[in-house]
């Protein structure tokens, strides 16, 4: 099969783009800057923005099935300039109508625990306007909602550290906000199966083997170093002020929708990680992989 990956340099896309070539798809990478990673000589390459329809609309000719990965994160103010609505929104707009118009007949599209067209974030929101516009395209199609990713490279842990440092370090409610997260050697298989007629018409809500606060992330992540830390619990309400203003300063972690997302939890009611023949205490928790990350750095 001929599939192309949206974002394919990007931190699920390079596991993603390795594991369907494994498989014996002809694979082909889409991003910005498509010779940022490694791939086998036969992975095509090419060059492309999805907010700009004109620089992707050639990649989608002759494939069969193409996976939306594109994404801003949720964790971090977007770049200036770029926004959820365009990303998100725009984005997937313009990848289903490359593969409508070029006969492609399956798209498996990245959302997000929680996407609703209503919902509490912007980020919440554009990935559930996305999501209608997948389902209602004319396209064969399978998403999948997962909790935060982990991994090399994932950005949900440089976020946890940086929004706690060693020591001590004030969360908004405490850290109590509680995650899945999963290992991107875990979901990438999942991701890949998704091209696959049995998946059509399917939403999957995946997380990891257990759930853990924003806090006790933070603390594993710390003694992973060698370091230890104290969370020092900030009332939300107080939080969201400061966080208003802090948002004002270049480099700040957090703004105004990353307050509102630590509002919820990022948790799935029934994880449909069976559905691909695992479960979840079979899957990498974030102390095993951790450890093994500090055991034998790279």
């Amino acid at each position: 099969m001929k599939v192309l990956v949206t974002g394919g340099t990007g931190f699920i896309g390079q596991h993603l783009v390795r594991e369907l070539h494994g498989r014996g798809h002809e694979v082909t990478a889409l991003a910005r800057s498509p010779d940022e990673a490694a791939f086998p000589a036969d992975v095509e390459r090419a060059m492309g923005d999805v907010t700009a329809y004109a620089s992707i609309e050639g990649a989608f000719a002759g494939q069969d099935a193409v996976i939306n990965l594109v994404s801003l994160s949720p964790l971090f103010e977007p770049p200036r300039g770029l926004d959820h609505m365009r990303v998100h929104l725009g984005g997937t707009r313009n990848v289903v109508r490359a593969a409508e118009e070029h006969g492609v007949g399956k798209i498996v599209q990245m959302s997000a625990l929680g996407a609703d067209p209503t919902g509490p974030t912007e980020y919440i929101r554009a990935k559930g306007r996305a999501e209608e516009l997948v389902t209602g395209s004319d396209l064969r199609w399978t998403i999948f909602r997962p909790s935060v990713v982990f991994g090399e490279g994932s950005e949900f842990l440089s976020f946890t550290k940086k929004l706690t440092p060693p020591y001590l370090a004030p969360l908004p409610g405490g850290g109590k906000t509680r995650f899945q997260p999963i290992w991107v050697g875990d979901l990438a298989p999942m991701l890949a199966d998704g091209v696959d007629e049995s998946r059509d018409g399917d939403t999957y809500e995946i997380g990891g083997p257990e759930v853990l606060t924003l806090a006790e992330v933070a603390k594993l992540a710390r003694r992973a170093e060698g370091q230890s830390v104290t969370i020092v619990p900030i009332p939300m309400e107080l939080a969201g002020v400061g966080l208003k203003l802090g948002g004002a300063i270049p480099g700040f972690p957090m703004g105004g929708d990353q307050y509102r997302s630590l509002k919820f939890d990022n948790t799935v009611s029934d994880n449909d990680v069976s559905a691909f023949g695992v479960e979840p205490e079979e899957l990498t928790t974030l102390q095993v992989y951790l450890a093994n990350e500090y055991d034998h750095p790279t």
